[in-house]
């Protein structure tokens, strides 16, 4: 178990610390949600989770295996639905992977993406599609 302490600030802003880390990080409301803007939004952070969660299960996949992925990117689209409750309703990601098509492992490292926590943990209205770029 983490624990993770959450403070409201006011003005729509909030501070989060990690338990065992002490690091911390603030949220904001989106200027299209009365906000500042001025942070990542809590939906923001949902699409960050997502591309970092699928990126480091790849990583221990590729670890496993002596697959170098440093440098690999995500870029992550997040859509908010335009009825409500306001809801995401698509985080399609794209992730850039510095090794060949043809690479053997490339299946593994694929199904390894599909497999992050976070992915199982999105509910099924939400498109969250990968694209894998190989391009090395």
């Amino acid at each position: 178990m983490v624990r993770l302490s959450t403070t409201y600030e006011g003005q729509l802003r909030c501070r989060a610390e990690h338990g065992p880390s002490k690091t911390t990080l603030f949220t904001d409301a989106p200027v299209d949600n009365h906000g500042k803007g001025e942070s990542f939004s809590p939906t923001d952070l949902v699409g960050v989770a997502f591309a970092a969660c699928t990126m480091t299960i790849m990583g221990i996949a590729a670890e496993r295996h002596g697959i170098v992925l440093t440098g690999m990117q995500a870029l992550t689209e997040k859509e908010m639905s335009t009825d409500t409750p306001r809801r995401i309703v698509a985080l399609r990601t794209q992730i850039t992977i510095g090794l060949p098509a043809d690479h053997p492992q490339r299946l593994l490292l694929e199904q390894a993406a599909h497999a992050c926590p976070v992915h199982k943990s999105l509910s099924s209205e939400i498109d969250a599609t990968i694209e894998f770029v190989w391009n090395g």
